[in-house]
């Protein structure tokens, strides 16, 4: 890992995975992180897991769903370059979707993040 995870208030450190999510959401025209056609892409922690993303000892994948009318290599682009600092080795980018401007969601959720999913 090139940068390590900022400390949060209670002085714990975040998951490295949590980080990243956070970083891809980010990203402009990032609407989710999408857990792949069987829910294959994920990485599990103890008691939960998150969707999307694939973190490996060197590099990680991504599966995002895009926002409709966004440029798809540029905003992928965009999510290497926000994994980047958090992850050593290469970062794939997978558009699994793409929403359009009155969908009501995907086939994941952004609060998928913060709830504890059971494997």
């Amino acid at each position: 890992m090139d940068a390590a995870p900022e400390p949060r208030d209670d002085g714990t450190q975040p998951e490295v995975v949590d980080v990243v999510a956070a970083a891809v959401l980010a990203v402009p025209g990032v609407h989710d992180l999408h857990a792949g056609a069987a829910g294959e892409v994920a990485t599990y922690l103890p008691g939960r897991r998150v969707n999307g993303l694939r973190l490996r000892e060197t590099g990680c994948s991504v599966h995002v769903v895009l926002e409709w009318g966004r440029p798809v290599l540029a905003t992928t682009d965009a999510v290497r370059d926000a994994v980047r600092p958090y992850v050593a080795g290469p970062v794939d980018v997978t558009v699994e979707d793409i929403v359009l401007p009155d969908s009501p969601g995907s086939a994941t959720s952004r609060s998928d993040l913060s709830e504890e999913n059971t494997p």
